[in-house]
């Protein structure tokens, strides 16, 4: 009887260990994940978001006069640090911020009829080791990292491989093993899409090139100076032994693009000008990216998000999802996705939003990203840095706008001011000038109307970043008309149900919710910050608001 006693208790004790287990697990998963492919994330140019430092709004004697919007405006690290810390990005419901390369640009500025233009965008790199000091410094870059990943907010920097800054007089251009500067593309076919200059005046980097090439005398001199010049070797030294890749220009500046992620462990990159540069170059960019992203984690254990791997997402420019995985040149098809890309930003999606009902988007959307792209994503937006045809130039449809952005399968990609009704139309400006005024921060503080769009898209950024199905899910309508329908996202344990009504009209409102959620369940409505059980399969919601964002209680 002892025996059977002892052996009863042991079972008992397993029995109460396993059921706290399963309960921890059970705890453990309510918790929302990340998951990038529904991510809510915020697009800002460095320099036209916020001035947090006007110590640093002048420097390397960039002092001509500039086309109107073309130079630089005081937007620097501490800027976009002050607002994370404010909440600013937590409140509109953002977990991931990209901005625009904050490497160091050429010194000098260019002029082709619109007034002289400074690289204030930061697409035109000097030296990919060094952050501009119109931006900040690398301890301001580490600063706003990890004010961004306390707050659960993932952070991409912008990639470059492509091409230098343009020849000035006081940046000269670099050695011919380096660059190309002819000729200039033509965009008709694979070839003259990537052995070539993107525009008049701007280097191409010869990144097809195996030839081992030296560095740049202009870099030399600039880090003897600088007194980094032997850290800087010993570091490439190192870097090619352990890689064995070439000397080659392409591996250079991947080695200076992944010292961002073991030094300050940002979460991904956008990649630009993809479609120009070779494939293969994007593979062994994402090999170096992972391998330096292990790394940290790594080191860095103590500051590790999830296990996410580091996300990669290309400007394939007019890519768009009905492309599947690949991207047509007209003679060459390329995918850009496989072992190259977690996502692409998706050109198409302004187009759907505009020309079609939102049910034929949404549902052939989530059609896609579950079966041709399954395991991979796409990036929409509505407005951006230099595509000059927005959804909404005049910002006349705001809350249309959020709707149907931040609604959609797939990564949502606001646009710094597209919360707000920044201008996309400004006087005296030319070409993508007009896309990248400062941000409205006055009219945030001051306006009524702006503050009443500003919630509407928190509301919805909330939501989203809340629900891994908004993005993420599998799209079913309920109702045509009213619109009704749920998404649905299941991850091993975890499961995420949610449904959403559009045009439901002001006041009392009945939804059908039978297909998710059972009678007797309280279910809260995000929009109107209300809570009421389903009842016969329905529940009813009385608001002034003529949408219901519908989830567990």
């Amino acid at each position: 009887m002892k025996k059977l006693a002892i052996i009863t208790l042991l079972f008992v004790t397993f029995f109460n260990c396993e059921t706290q287990i399963k309960e921890k697990a059970s705890t453990e998963i309510t918790e929302t994940p990340f998951v990038w492919e529904s991510a809510n994330l915020y697009f800002l140019l460095t320099d036209r978001f916020n001035n947090g430092d006007t110590s640093n709004d002048v420097n390397y004697d960039r002092s001509s006069e500039t086309g109107v919007l073309r130079g630089f405006e005081g937007g620097d690290l501490k800027g976009i640090t002050q607002k994370i810390e404010e909440g600013y990005f937590s409140n509109l419901g953002i977990n991931a911020i990209w901005m625009t390369p904050v490497v160091e640009q050429i010194h000098g500025g260019t002029d082709e009829g619109t007034g002289v233009t400074y690289g204030f965008h930061g697409y035109w790199a000097k030296d990919w080791t060094a952050i501009d000091a119109n931006y900040g410094t690398k301890d301001d870059l580490k600063q706003l990292v990890e004010a961004a990943h306390a707050r659960g907010i993932r952070v991409l920097l912008d990639a470059v491989i492509n091409h230098t800054g343009p020849v000035t007089e006081k940046d000269p251009v670099w050695p011919s093993d380096w660059v190309r500067t002819e000729p200039q593309c033509q965009y008709s076919n694979y070839e003259n899409t990537i052995t070539c200059t993107l525009v008049k005046n701007l280097p191409d980097i010869k990144t097809e090139s195996d030839q081992a090439v030296e560095l740049p005398p202009q870099l030399v001199e600039k880090w003897k100076k600088e007194g980094r010049y032997e850290q800087e070797v010993a570091e490439l030294d190192a870097f090619f032994k352990r890689t064995g890749h070439p000397r080659a220009p392409r591996f250079y500046i991947m080695k200076w693009l992944t010292d961002y992620i073991t030094e300050f462990g940002i979460d991904g990159y956008r990649c630009d000008t993809v479609k120009h540069t070779e494939e293969f170059v994007w593979e062994e960019f994402k090999t170096e990216c992972d391998y330096a992203f292990l790394k940290y984690k790594k080191n860095n254990p103590d500051k590790v998000l999830d296990d996410n791997e580091f996300y990669l997402v290309g400007e394939v420019y007019n890519y768009g999802i009905s492309g599947g995985k690949y991207f047509d040149f007209g003679d060459k098809k390329v995918n850009y996705y496989d072992n190259r890309f977690t996502s692409q930003i998706n050109f198409q999606y302004k187009w759907h939003v505009a020309q079609q009902p939102l049910e034929e988007v949404f549902k052939q959307y989530s059609k896609t990203l579950h079966t041709d792209l399954k395991g991979f994503g796409v990036l929409n937006y509505l407005s951006s840095h230099d595509d000059g045809q927005p959804f909404d130039p005049t910002r006349e449809k705001p809350y249309e706008t959020a709707t149907k952005l931040l609604l959609g399968p797939g990564t949502s990609q606001v646009y710094y001011g597209d919360e707000s009704a920044r201008v996309l139309v400004v006087d005296g400006a030319v070409g993508d000038a007009n896309l990248r005024s400062n941000m409205n921060w006055e009219a945030i503080k001051n306006s009524n109307e702006t503050q009443a769009v500003l919630e509407h898209w928190q509301k919805l950024g909330q939501f989203r970043a809340n629900h891994p199905s908004i993005g993420a899910g599998i799209h079913q309508m309920i109702t045509q008309q009213p619109y009704t329908f749920y998404r649905s996202y299941t991850n091993d344990n975890y499961k995420d149900l949610v449904v959403v009504g559009i045009d439901l009209g002001k006041g009392q409102k009945t939804i059908d919710v039978s297909k998710v959620f059972k009678d007797g369940d309280m279910i809260h409505d995000a929009y109107s910050n209300q809570s009421v059980a389903v009842a016969n399969g329905k529940v009813a919601i009385n608001s002034e608001f003529d949408m219901v964002l519908l989830e567990h209680k």
